[in-house]
C-alpha cells in the first residue's frame, strides 16, 4: 500500500472538524511517518545562542500547542490529507544542549571579560565540535527522508540547527535558492569563536554548499561585517526598512514580493527565523528586534512563491522560545502553513 493509500485508511476514523486530539502528534493527525509526505526533525538545540535562552525548548512547545489548531487551509484544499509528522524532539540531545549551554555562558563571559584561559579554549573547540557531529546527524537524516521520497523540514532550537537539512538539499538540487525571513542576517564568521554558530548559518551556507541564491527578508539587525558580505551577487537582501520605505512611497506589498520572487530560481528552500515577525506574536524568541513581518505579510509571500509555479524543496522553523499558548501556538500555525505550501508545490496531495 502507498503512501496516500495508508493516510486515506487512517482517516476513515478521523474527523477533521473535532476537538484536536492529544495523540503526541503534530496536530493530533492520526499519521505515522510512514505515512507522511513532509518528515519534520526537531532538534532541541540552543547552544550558541548569544541572547535570550529557550529556543531548545521551541520544538515541544510547537508540537504541544499544536493541538490548537484548526485544519483548514484557505489555499490548499483538505491540507490535513498530505501528512505531516513531526519528530519527537530527542531527550538526549536537549540533555547535551543543557550542558553545552552552560559552558558556552562560561566561555562568552571569559571573552567579555577580555580573557582567554586553556578552560575556555577547550569548551570552545568542544562546542564546535558538537555542533559539527548535531549537522552530520540532520544531514544523514534528512538524505534518508529524501530517499524515502519524502519532503524534509526542521524544526529548530536555534537557526543553526538547519545546517546539515540545507546541505542535503543543495546536494540534491543543484540549482536550490533559498529564502530566508529573518531579522537578522546571520552572516558573521565564527562570531564569538563559535564556529557553528546561529549568528553564522549563512555565512557557512554560502561559503561551503553549493548554494545559487540567498535572498533575505525582513531584515533589520546587522552588524558592518554582516552588510559587507551580503553585497556579493549571490545575496539579496530586502531590509525591512526598504520593504516599508516602499510601501510608504506608494508600492503595494504584492509588487515587493513579487519583486523579492522574481529573485528566486525554480526550487527554493524557506528558513524561517521566527524573529523575523513582528515581536509581539513571538516576544519569547531569543533575539527580538522591533520591526517586521505581520503574520499576514509573512502567509501572502510563502503563498505567491507557491502560485507562481517555484517549487518548495524543504524548510526549517527555528528560534520560538517563550509562552507554550502564544509563541508556541504562534509557531504551530507558521509551521502548518510551510508544511502544507511545500506540499502542495510538489504536487503531494
Amino acid at each position: 500500500m502507498d503512501r496516500k493509500a495508508q493516510r486515506t485508511a487512517r482517516l476513515q476514523h478521523f474527523n477533521p472538524n473535532g476537538v484536536g486530539l492529544r495523540n503526541g502528534r503534530f496536530i493530533g493527525l492520526p499519521f505515522l511517518e510512514e505515512d507522511a509526505e513532509v518528515v519534520i526533525q526537531s532538534v532541541p538545540w540552543d547552544v550558541t545562542v548569544s541572547y535570550g535562552g529557550g529556543t531548545a525548548e521551541g520544538p515541544g512547545m510547537v508540537l504541544e500547542a499544536s493541538g490548537q489548531l484548526d485544519l483548514e487551509d484557505p489555499l490548499v484544499p483538505e491540507a490535513w490529507t498530505l501528512g505531516v509528522f513531526v519528530r519527537p524532539p530527542s531527550d538526549s540531545v536537549r540533555e547535551q544542549a543543557l550542558e553545552l549551554r552552560e559552558k558556552a555562558e562560561f566561555h562568552i563571559e571569559t571573552l567579555e571579560a577580555g580573557l582567554k584561559t586553556d578552560r575556555s579554549i577547550e569548551i570552545l573547540e568542544q562546542i564546535n565540535q558538537a555542533c559539527a557531529d548535531l549537522h552530520d546527524n540532520v544531514y544523514r537524516e534528512s538524505l534518508e527522508i529524501l530517499k524515502n521520497g519524502q519532503i524534509p523540514a526542521v524544526l529548530g532550537g536555534d537557526h543553526s540547527t538547519p545546517f546539515g537539512l540545507i546541505r542535503a538539499l543543495a546536494e540534491t538540487y543543484p540549482g536550490m535558492g533559498i529564502l530566508q525571513i529573518d531579522a537578522h542576517m546571520d552572516l558573521r564568521s565564527a562570531y564569538e569563536g563559535f564556529v557553528w554558530s546561529h549568528a553564522s548559518i549563512f555565512y557557512n551556507v554560502m561559503n561551503r554548499l553549493p548554494v545559487q541564491k540567498l535572498v533575505q527578508v525582513g531584515i533589520r539587525d546587522y552588524c558592518q561585517e554582516e552588510w559587507a558580505l551580503s553585497q556579493d551577487d549571490r545575496i539579496r537582501v530586502y531590509r525591512d526598512r526598504d520593504i516599508r520605505k516602499a510601501q510608504f512611497d506608494g508600492a503595494s506589498l504584492t509588487s515587493v514580493w513579487k519583486n523579492v520572487i522574481e529573485q528566486l530560481p525554480q526550487e527554493v528552500y524557506v528558513s524561517f527565523d521566527i524573529d523575523g515577525l513582528d515581536p509581539s506574536l513571538c516576544p519569547g524568541t531569543g533575539t527580538p528586534v522591533p520591526g517586521g513581518l505581520t503574520f499576514a505579510e509573512a502567509h501572502a509571500l510563502l503563498e505567491m512563491i507557491v502560485v507562481s509555479g517555484r517549487t518548495i524543496v524543504g524548510f526549517d522553523l527555528c528560534e520560538v522560545a517563550g509562552d507554550m499558548d502564544w509563541d508556541g501556538n504562534v509557531g504551530a500555525r507558521m509551521l502548518y502553513r510551510l508544511a502544507t505550501l511545500a506540499g502542495f508545490s510538489q504536487h503531494r496531495l
